[in-house]
């Protein structure tokens, strides 16, 4: 998957470029001002750079001077407050292109196939990349963790740590805590980036199929095999693989997981012939492995070869100081989703959510937000809250 950085202090510009950029299949990251950009790509390679020129902190000219020594990929400087002088030097400096505000969308999309196919620091993808959502909210939340609190700060510090390497990571929280966005972020800031992310929800598949999803199949190794198929493993090779709700599989899959991850190889169903991946796993969980262990419902010689490191992501009732932040997110997100203005809330109206006791965490949120988007009027009101939740 290509990577594209945004350097901007202008929020709803992130935003919009973020969105249509990831509906196209690119993985964004996004900075605040030059000094925030060159700390990104001190831990994180991409293929090419939007850059604002004048913002706090440090201006777009003056990350032109020093990003190299961090990256070779090309810039094209975004400007509301350009003029030609300005263009000129930003080009003397390396920009490759220079783009007025407001955005033409297409001149980016142009812009962006043109310079990331030049870019000989792009390793081709060597399978689908990851599917994005096409609602803006989705693909917005692929890759963004919202949060100032202290459990965010710590969960967000650990991801920076263990992401750039290859050991194995189980999450772990409550359903609805966002352990699907962590597992993303981390194979995001990995070295693995530039390779497949597949994923596979073991909750969802029924025992019989779950083995040939893992390891695929050969044709007519059971009724409905009508043609050859890669497992999971495999489409994963040299890149990552996130099993979710890994604590539903059954016993006798486990074992074979188990096997595949000690040896590095699978063998698909029906077949004799044994493949090799290279594959980093990824796995999450809701409930507490160690009491399946036991219950005799989870096998421990598996926990401990996934759970090399454990991130636990906090419920929403634990990093209350955040549920401004994420309700402002939402309403945001569902304003560019309908193509209408931001709904504006009371300040009690949100203190009113922060005291509200969540079982569902921030998916709950989520969904209350959305609700009171459609059934109010410009302005959510504390009375609001309380008719409609």
């Amino acid at each position: 998957m290509y990577s594209i950085l945004i350097i901007d202090d202008e929020r709803a510009i992130r935003r919009a470029l973020k969105d249509i950029l990831e509906l196209e299949n690119y993985s964004v990251f996004e900075a605040t001002d030059g000094r925030d950009g060159l700390n990104k790509l001190k831990t994180q390679m991409v293929d090419l750079i939007f850059c604002d020129i004048k913002m706090p902190q440090m201006d777009g000219i003056e990350f032109l001077d020093k990003y190299k020594d961090y990256s070779s990929a090309p810039v094209v400087m975004i400007s509301g407050h350009g003029t030609i002088e300005t263009a000129v030097e930003s080009l003397k400096k390396g920009a490759v292109d220079y783009i007025e505000k407001p955005l033409d969308l297409n001149k980016v999309l142009n812009v962006c196939r043109a310079n990331i196919d030049k870019n000989p620091q792009q390793i081709p993808p060597q399978t689908k990349p990851v599917r994005k959502s096409k609602t803006s909210s989705q693909s917005t939340a692929a890759t963004c963790i919202i949060g100032k609190s202290q459990a965010v700060k710590q969960m967000m510090a650990m991801i920076d740590k263990v992401a750039p390497t290859d050991a194995k990571v189980l999450i772990t929280g409550s359903n609805g805590t966002g352990k699907e966005l962590v597992a993303k972020m981390l194979f995001e800031k990995s070295l693995r980036n530039k390779n497949p992310f597949v994923e596979l929800n073991c909750a969802a598949i029924p025992n019989e199929l779950i083995e040939s999803e893992l390891f695929g199949h050969e044709k007519g190794s059971f009724t409905t095999a009508v043609s050859k198929q890669k497992g999971k493993f495999q489409l994963a090779d040299s890149g990552t693989l996130f099993l979710d709700e890994i604590g539903d599989m059954s016993l006798n899959t486990q074992s074979k997981v188990l096997q595949a991850i000690q040896e590095k190889k699978i063998l698909p169903v029906g077949s004799e012939k044994e493949i090799f991946v290279d594959v980093r796993i990824i796995s999450a969980t809701n409930k507490n492995l160690r009491e399946e262990i036991a219950l005799g419902r989870f096998r421990e010689d598996l926990y401990h070869r996934i759970n090399v490191i454990e991130i636990k992501v906090p419920d929403l009732n634990d990093r209350r100081e955040d549920i401004p932040l994420l309700t402002d997110y939402f309403l945001t997100l569902f304003a560019q989703e309908s193509n209408t203005e931001k709904m504006k809330i009371e300040k009690n109206a949100v203190k009113y959510l922060q005291d509200f006791d969540y079982t569902g965490n921030i998916r709950q949120l989520r969904n209350i937000t959305e609700r009171l988007c459609i059934l109010c009027e410009n302005t959510i009101t504390l009375n609001d809250i309380k008719n409609y939740l």
